[in-house]
């Protein structure tokens, strides 16, 4: 595999303002998103992959560029993006992955199967597992993908991206979403057009929908007291597709939003043109 040298410093000179994209924001970091430029001027760069999965590719005015979704698991340092150029040759673009440390939350849950399930639970969660596994990983070709969202709903955060968190005093997942403190019963409006991949009732996230936009970008939106959308409906931006509740696990009604890009949870408030409220 041939490696593209690069002159300088390394960030520098492979990203690209977003403002060039309208967004999502670069911040190559654990559950950020990273915005490498792809120097294949003329053809559309193919088979672009990232840790092996497919990655979107947004033309810009420099030629191609690719906006890669950064799992929050991942360590800090050199990483590489792979890609073919129209002759079919296979080549690499290293970029930097930045440090980034998440506060810590603490939360009581009444509940105490939502955080010690019992078999019967372990079986239904594993199932659960498969189904969202499949909804995440939809790749739907698109050649022009939005990238700017609007907020699902019109409410201040309760909790924020990546939060380290305690369940019951018990370490569990970092939270891989945006909880919005909307009341019950109000109305979750999607926040670009996309087709919905899945939807149902699940243990830990509750009533749940899935949404495709196209070229692995997926959002998720979960706890809802009622679904009004199906696998299949094509949705466009603000339409209703159900409305907030508290189902699953939960402390209180909320909406808690996801944004899954190339299979990796990030930050879904790097994809709002104005961050949430606070």
């Amino acid at each position: 595999m041939r490696e593209i040298l690069l002159v300088g410093l390394l960030s520098a000179c492979v990203t690209v303002p977003a403002a060039e994209l309208r967004l999502p924001r670069h911040q190559p970091v654990p559950g950020g998103v990273a915005i490498v430029q792809i120097p294949s001027p003329d053809a559309m760069p193919t088979n672009v992959r990232f840790q092996g999965s497919r990655v979107l590719v947004r033309e810009n005015a420099d030629g191609w560029a690719a906006v890669i979704g950064i799992p929050l698991s991942i360590s800090p340092g050199r990483k590489l993006l792979d890609y073919e150029n129209d002759s079919g040759e296979r080549h690499s673009i290293p970029f930097v992955v930045e440090a980034k440390e998440y506060e810590t939350q603490r939360l009581v849950i009444a509940n105490e199967r939502q955080v010690n399930p019992n078999e019967e639970d372990l079986r239904r969660i594993s199932q659960d597992s498969k189904r969202i596994g499949a909804a995440l990983s939809t790749w739907t070709a698109a050649a022009d993908v939005d990238l700017e969202f609007s907020a699902p709903v019109e409410a201040p955060q309760s909790s924020p991206f990546g939060l380290r968190r305690f369940f019951n005093d018990q370490p569990r997942k970092p939270h891989s979403g945006l909880d919005l403190a909307a009341p019950a019963g109000t109305p979750i409006e999607a926040p670009a057009a996309g087709t919905v991949v899945e939807a149902g009732d699940f243990f830990f996230n509750g009533n749940t929908v899935f949404i495709d936009h196209g070229q692995g970008l997926v959002t998720m939106y979960c706890h809802m007291s009622e679904i009004d959308v199906q696998p299949g409906n094509e949705v466009e931006r603000g339409a209703v597709i159900g409305k907030v509740g508290a189902t699953g696990r939960v402390t209180g009604a909320h909406l808690h939003w996801s944004v899954s890009l190339n299979q990796a949870m990030v930050d879904p408030a790097l994809f709002l043109a104005e961050p949430a409220s606070p």
